[in-house]
């Protein structure tokens, strides 16, 4: 197990063999390092952090920090759980989970910019890129295959689906649906993804597809719920009903980002 001399690994913390631990970091008691994983250098990495394969955490990175929640207390902690394939970059932070049991959880083959970061209790999926100090606040949900530019700040509880694209220095105060190319100062609707969706693989069809549900809620000024019914009988399809059901399933309440006139 290649760990360097300057690094500070306290008992109880479980480091798989293959594992690379560089100089000056530190592993508290309880965290876990999975099989390839290579820390370079001044990593911490908290007792409540499970990282998993083959994950890149670059210098100064702190995995497992304690939330910034003025009301958190240590008995309060809940872990932070790490998937697979993951880079971190220079600085990164993420937060370990204090409200739900489920704690904070990344998902695997994400890319976190320098100074990134990501709250207390958030969901991050697949296949997602935080650019420079792009920031998660607490209980955001991202799902899979996004891209969120620099000094992008996401607010707490507010959701973001699969295949969007967030411009950079933009808040995002409301929930942003899948396939969106969102913008601006506080974050609106200005279309689709398109290069996004080109670049994943969506045909002609697929992206005809999808422009013809948004402009059903987003221009017709039909009520939201006859307006996804009409897309579901009108324009059936995975991508249809990815979008439906990430609407449905608002849970918070904070209601969808609102297109430019």
């Amino acid at each position: 197990m290649p760990i360097h001399p300057t690094a500070l690994v306290e008992d109880g913390a479980l480091i798989h063999p293959s594992a690379q631990i560089g100089p000056y970091c530190l592993i508290m008691a309880g965290a876990h390092i999975g099989e390839g994983c290579v820390l370079d250098s001044a990593v911490r990495v908290e007792g409540v952090t499970d990282l998993g394969r083959f994950n890149r955490v670059c210098h100064g990175v702190t995995l497992g920090s304690e939330p910034q929640d003025l009301g958190f207390r240590p008995e309060l902690s809940r872990p932070l759980v790490i998937g697979d394939h993951n880079h971190f970059k220079e600085s990164v932070n993420i937060s370990r989970g204090t409200k739900t049991d489920a704690g904070t959880r990344i998902g695997s083959h994400n890319y976190f910019m320098a100074f990134s970061h990501v709250g207390h209790d958030s969901i991050v999926g697949d296949h997602n890129i935080l650019a420079n100090a792009a920031t998660l606040a607490g209980h955001v949900e991202l799902a899979h295959h996004s891209f969120l530019a620099g000094l992008v700040a996401v607010h707490q509880f507010c959701r973001i689906g699969s295949y969007c694209m967030i411009s950079g220095v933009c808040g995002v105060a409301q929930d942003v649906p899948p396939f969106v190319l969102a913008a601006g100062q506080r974050a609106r609707f200005l279309g689709l993804n398109q290069v996004g969706l080109r670049r994943h693989g969506f045909g002609r069809e697929q992206r005809a597809r999808i422009k013809a549900v948004y402009q059903l809620l987003l221009r017709t000024g039909l009520p939201r719920a006859e307006a996804l019914e009409q897309a579901q009988r009108d324009w059936p399809g995975a991508e249809t009903q990815l979008i439906i059901d990430f609407i449905s399933a608002d849970r918070h309440d904070r209601g969808l980002i609102r297109a430019n006139r």
